[in-house]
């Protein structure tokens, strides 16, 4: 069976090193594989006889840190196999150390016994370097994986392995997605030891610090600044529950999942109407503006004890996840054909129970003209669909017809409405066929008639009067020049 020693040596400081680690580490009867040759108790141990083999060249031969980290722990694995050894890592193993957290799932599986030493954290003499106290919260975070959506801004942010200008630049990349250019960030390099060095600089000129090495940390202060925390989730989350609150806004703290139910509505149409346009800026208002609704409907939920914005959270999660088993699972789709009969396979296996019709899961408050579309797309999964275009168009013929003598035999308004429905359904079906999202096209038609009217209404300015008082011929001349315009313009 392998038997491997994993020790760390501290902070940097020689006199810091417990006994029990020093023995281990100068016991020539066992080989002592050390992680990296950078860090300082190294050189003294050598000039009292300590022999070591470093592993530093396995960093030269992968562009991957998880690659190197694997390789380390292989070689360590088939060292064992041979004669039990010891590993030595920097500060404490288990503190920002992969290759020993590798090693525990070797252990885990039976096929490694480990022993795990001490030696001292480097988050001590940070804590101690910075005078700052872990008690108001704090995390630690590995500077080749950082992501920005686990940074959290009001704590202590201390940030490992950022030890040369590659991984700084990374580093630096990341938190400026969140934070100002000039943000004062720290430089810790060897805290604990004698060749301790604190340094504060402007988050900008991180990479290119040039004292960087193995034993350097980044430690950026709490934001103190309201504003800087506004690209924060959870600041929203705050002034959401804020506006809600005992102290809150009159308006929001009325509100009802039923009285907001109409902004949904026009907030979703706004943001249809600013992606039609192309308009970053205004994607990124409106697209504020629903999740403000989002977020309005889950606080309601969270003040009456039956949901919160972590459920909701929870709930896509999963189901992106379920119903996604391609990406997430080894199933192995080739087309968006095959994606969407999944999807809806997972769709149709969750909710088994209002699965009675082929035509459920159309919802009744989508827009009528969507809903047509949705309903003619699942009759005709079903096979209840013309199979060519023309017999669509001969079907809209027929309804005008059917409409029009209606109208003509006196036919009271709500025969006319079902007549005139009749054709507008059967125009879905058509649009259905040429791919047209019939929503959409009703809106685009909807914009260029109140593009072209304002047109008209800037002429009739300019002549000094008012539409009303200009007859319709000259309105429609108008009409056409905005057509004709439109038309250039393309």
């Amino acid at each position: 069976m392998r038997n491997i020693e994993v020790i760390g040596l501290g902070a940097g400081d020689i006199d810091q090193l417990p006994l029990g680690v020093y023995r281990s580490l100068m016991n020539n009867k066992q080989k002592v594989y050390v992680r990296t040759k950078d860090h300082p108790v190294l050189a003294v141990l050598e000039e009292e006889g300590g022999e070591f083999i470093y592993m530093d060249y396995i960093y030269e031969k992968h562009d991957q840190f998880d690659a190197v980290y694997s390789e380390i722990v292989d070689v360590l694995m088939v060292e064992a196999e041979k004669e039990a050894i010891v590993y030595a890592v920097p500060g404490h193993p288990l503190v920002a150390e992969k290759t020993v957290q590798l090693l525990i799932e070797k252990s885990e599986k039976g096929e490694v016994n480990l022993k795990i030493g001490g030696g001292q954290s480097f988050l001590d003499n940070i804590f101690q370097a910075l005078k700052i106290d872990p008690i108001d919260g704090f995390q630690l975070l590995d500077g080749t994986d950082l992501r920005k959506d686990e940074l959290q801004f009001t704590q202590h942010l201390i940030i490992g392995q950022v030890y040369d200008a590659f991984s700084a630049s990374e580093v630096k990349l990341t938190l400026m997605e969140k934070l100002p250019y000039d943000y004062p960030v720290v430089i810790v390099t060897a805290a604990g030891s004698a060749q301790e060095r604190i340094k504060e600089i402007e988050l900008h000129e991180l990479d290119r610090e040039v004292e960087l090495n193995n034993l350097t940390s980044l430690y950026i202060p709490p934001v103190q600044e309201e504003r800087m925390l506004y690209k924060q989730f959870a600041k929203l989350r705050q002034i959401i529950a804020t506006l809600r609150g005992p102290e809150g806004c009159p308006w929001d703290k009325e509100q009802t999942h039923e009285s907001l139910r109409k902004y949904l509505i026009e907030e979703s149409f706004e943001l249809i109407e600013a992606i039609n346009e192309g308009d970053i800026d205004n994607i990124i208002e409106e697209l504020g503006d629903v999740l403000l609704q989002v977020m309005l409907h889950s606080q309601i939920g969270e003040d009456e004890g039956y949901f919160s914005i972590d459920d909701v959270i929870e709930g896509i999660s999963e189901k992106m996840v379920r119903r996604h088993p391609h990406v997430f699972g080894k199933e192995k789709l080739e087309t968006v054909e095959d994606v969407l009969n999944t999807w809806q396979q997972a769709k149709t296996a969750e909710k088994p129970e209002k699965q009675a019709s082929l035509l459920d899961g159309v919802l009744s408050s989508s827009p009528n003209l969507s809903r047509a579309y949705d309903l003619q797309s699942k009759a005709a999964k079903a096979g209840f669909d013309w199979p060519e275009v023309a017999e669509a168009w001969d079907k809209v013929k027929e309804e005008m017809i059917e409409f029009r003598e209606e109208v003509e035999n006196g036919a009271s308004k709500e025969e006319m409405e079902k007549e005139f429905g009749d054709i507008l359904f059967s125009f879905v079906n058509v649009a259905r066929y040429y791919k047209i999202d019939p929503e959409l096209a009703v809106f685009r038609t909807n914009q260029k008639f109140i593009s072209r009217f304002h047109f008209i209404e800037a002429k009739v300015k300019e002549l000094g009067k008012e539409v009303q008082e200009l007859p319709l011929e000259i309105l429609d001349s108008y009409w056409e020049e905005a057509k004709q315009m439109e038309k250039e313009n393309r």
